[in-house]
């Protein structure tokens, strides 16, 4: 969950201003700037004062988004730990409870229940956890900070505008330590964008009503792309004759086409007419997967490959599907072998993103690229040998 230990979802959302107040130096001048900057936004310099009256520097936010060793676990491990009995009975539960508001969901935007039921389970433990950064000081520390300043900048003049509006207060307004709001989780900018009254009280109240929340991820999954009466991914078999280097996100293949490869579904039938693209978590020992256009919306939410997989697979368990088959995949690295390789990976011209010993779609296709070359199995999963021949 973003409020215990996921990354923030990142979402891509237009920026405020053109001008931008720089990053780092001292907190107090940086505060100084983004109130210049909201002023020359047409902001009330009146409101503006009071918004950031009580900003101040966190450094617990900042302990919080450098702590995120969790997404160096393989997907096994990963969805092992977040996916439980409990959490699938709970969220069985609450489709029946909310059936009226899912009803309403499927109707107007076409989200499965399943999708959104998974993120409110991983997001806040449907709605338990939301967490207790204030808001406001989580997103001037993050623009402050150096790492990722163009990411949360724009979020603080959300904030400022949900302020004005009366929906925000930069005082008691609590959530993650990225700054997300709420039962699913939601930046400013979305709120602004997809912030949705699904309980017809007259407001938005992601923190307290339920149908607010689901509407209100429901319309920012659409927003993003979302393809209504689609799948988003189905587990597979291959034969043992398949050629892997035709796996990962880069290679689309119609379902009917995986067919005539040899692919099976595990569970039911695949979707003959879509494109899709055939993943391996794990390597080729490991479980195998087809994922849909709908899969990749999922990366609008949260770019973390693991998170994105395992949400997916959670939200198909939630409809019914069986627990994948997690095979006997090889010993993959560690954190400190994948930053190595990452680094060598890089060394070799590869753009791998940060070196943080973290298996996203970055490396692994750097990693599917020197395993080609090398003659190694295409499958995307680093391993010792491939750590030794590079």
């Amino acid at each position: 969950m973003r409020s215990l230990f996921f990354a923030a979802a990142l979402c891509t959302f237009p920026v405020f201003a053109q001008a931008q107040a720089p990053c780092g130096g001292p907190f107090s001048d940086f505060v100084e700037n983004l109130k210049s900057q909201a002023v020359s936004q047409q902001f009330d310099a009146a409101t503006t004062d009071r918004f950031f009256a009580s900003v101040r520097k966190d450094p617990a936010v900042l302990r919080a988004d450098n702590s995120q060793g969790v997404f160096q676990r393989p997907f096994v491990d990963f969805s092992r730990r977040l996916i439980s009995a409990d959490r699938i009975n709970r969220g069985k539960s609450n489709g029946q409870r909310y059936n009226a508001v899912f009803e309403q969901i499927e109707a107007t935007y076409g989200v499965d229940r399943g999708v959104l039921l998974a993120f409110w389970a991983f997001e806040t433990d449907y709605g338990a956890i939301q967490g207790d950064f204030n808001t406001a000081n989580a997103l001037v520390t993050l623009a402050h900070d150096c790492r990722r300043p163009e990411l949360f900048r724009p979020q603080i003049f959300a904030a400022l505008e949900l302020f004005a509006r009366g929906d925000f207060d930069p005082v008691t307004t609590t959530g993650a330590w990225a700054g997300e709001i709420g039962m699913v989780q939601m930046l400013p900018r979305d709120i602004l964008d997809n912030g949705t009254d699904g309980d017809g009280d007259g407001h938005v109240a992601l923190k307290t009503s339920v149908a607010d929340a689901l509407m209100s991820g429901a319309k920012m999954l659409s927003s993003l792309g979302w393809r209504a009466g689609e799948p988003w991914i189905d587990e597979i078999s291959l034969p043992d004759s398949f050629d892997l280097s035709l796996s990962g996100l880069e290679t689309e293949k119609t379902g009917a086409e995986w067919a005539t490869l040899g692919v099976t579904a595990r569970d039911g039938a695949l979707s003959s007419n879509l494109p899709a693209s055939l993943i391996l978590p794990q390597g080729r020992h490991g479980p195998a997967f087809l994922t849909y256009p709908n899969f990749r919306v999922y990366f609008e939410w949260n770019q973390s490959f693991t998170y994105v997989l395992t949400a997916a697979h959670f939200a198909t368990r939630l409809q019914g599907a069986p627990v994948y088959d997690a095979g006997t995949p090889e010993t993959g690295l560690n954190g400190e072998q994948m930053k190595s390789l990452q680094t060598k990976l890089a060394t070799r011209g590869h753009d791998v993103g940060d070196v943080d010993g973290i298996l996203g779609a970055k490396t692994r296709q750097a990693i599917r690229a020197e395993q080609q070359r090398l003659g190694l199995p295409v499958d995307a999963w680093p391993t010792p040998a491939l750590l030794s021949k590079l």
